[in-house]
């Protein structure tokens, strides 16, 4: 019993005293487990609850809702890059070491709700998924995409409650302007056939999320040989360790996705061209043989033509 109290007392002194006293009152920012059971429930929908739902029915069609949508998360996504560029990465922020504000200053206030809004639309990004699993595009709702989506809120949960502001948000700036971008591919990809002809671009996405987890990296590790600042270094740990394992899974998505498939294309031209020239060959060797063929008939003919033609003559001569 002493254990357990000395750990539920432990808790509530990171809860109530550790933590931010300005986000703490904040929806969803008095306990992290009302935002785990939400993340529990949205792989338990998509990986099982949403496909079963989906057995007997048939794909929706959504496309005029998957572009209304995604141009949405276009919009919220260029107002969280705004917010966090005005907030201080393109306002003042230095790169490689910046400090909470815990302040209670207008710019310090509109930078910790500028993180909490970017917690919130890790929620909003389930949607994702469950259009996917309504049109029954199940190859999409990968493992790497439900971890992805899953873990995320969760991650995100800590840097609200305890340094919403100062160096990490550098992830949060970067992943907001991936997502103007990605999101603008979605937006067109669901527009049709019209325009999917001219997203060829699509590979370059996986390229651009790789480098951004490649940035965070080193902007994070960076704190490990120099922090000037004092910022927390557990959590330049703890940004650097996602940004280590989500491009790990991008990379192995990548591989398996395009280098591996454009590999296997590759085989498949060089061997469709194969068998073509074989075939060419085949029918070159075929033509001549026939045209062969073709000249002995005609020898044939021509020399029954001319036996038959003397034969006549023969004939008509001893008639006479």
């Amino acid at each position: 019993m002493n254990l357990l109290t000395s750990i539920y007392d432990g808790w509530r002194d990171l809860m109530d005293n550790k933590s931010d006293p300005r986000t703490r009152d904040w929806f969803l920012m008095s306990s992290p487990f009302p935002t785990i059971a939400i993340s529990i429930t949205y792989a338990y929908i998509v990986k099982i609850l949403g496909p079963k739902l989906m057995e007997n029915r048939k794909p929706f069609e959504l496309r005029k809702v998957l572009v209304v949508y995604n141009f949405l998360q276009v919009l919220f996504s260029m107002y969280l890059f705004y917010e966090a560029s005005i907030g201080g990465w393109l306002n003042g922020y230095s790169f490689t070491c910046e400090p909470v504000d815990y302040s209670y200053s207008p710019k310090a206030i509109r930078t910790a709700r500028g993180c909490w809004w970017y917690f919130f639309s890790k929620f909003t990004e389930f949607f994702d998924t469950f259009f996917f699993v309504m049109r029954k595009r199940y190859d999409q709702v990968s493992t790497l995409h439900v971890i992805h989506h899953g873990i995320m809120p969760v991650s995100v949960w800590w840097g609200v409650k305890f340094t919403p502001g100062g160096h990490s948000t550098f992830f949060g700036f970067l992943n907001t302007f991936v997502h103007i971008i990605m999101y603008t591919y979605y937006m067109l990809a669901a527009m049709g056939p019209k325009v999917q002809k001219y997203l060829w671009w699509k590979k370059y996405l996986t390229v651009l999320q790789m480098v951004q987890f490649v940035l965070v990296m080193i902007h994070s590790f960076q704190l490990f040989f120099r922090n000037d600042c004092n910022y927390p270094i557990g959590f330049a740990y703890f940004i650097g360790a996602h940004a280590v394992m989500f491009y790990f899974l991008f990379s192995d998505f990548y591989k398996k996705s395009y280098l591996r498939r454009d590999a296997k294309e590759k085989s498949r031209k060089a061997y469709e061209n194969g068998l073509m020239k074989a075939a060419m060959e085949n029918g070159k060797h075929e033509i001549n043989g026939n045209t062969k063929y073709a000249q002995s008939i005609n020898n044939k003919l021509d020399g029954y033509a001319e036996t038959t033609r003397q034969r006549i003559i023969a004939a008509a001569a001893g008639k006479n």
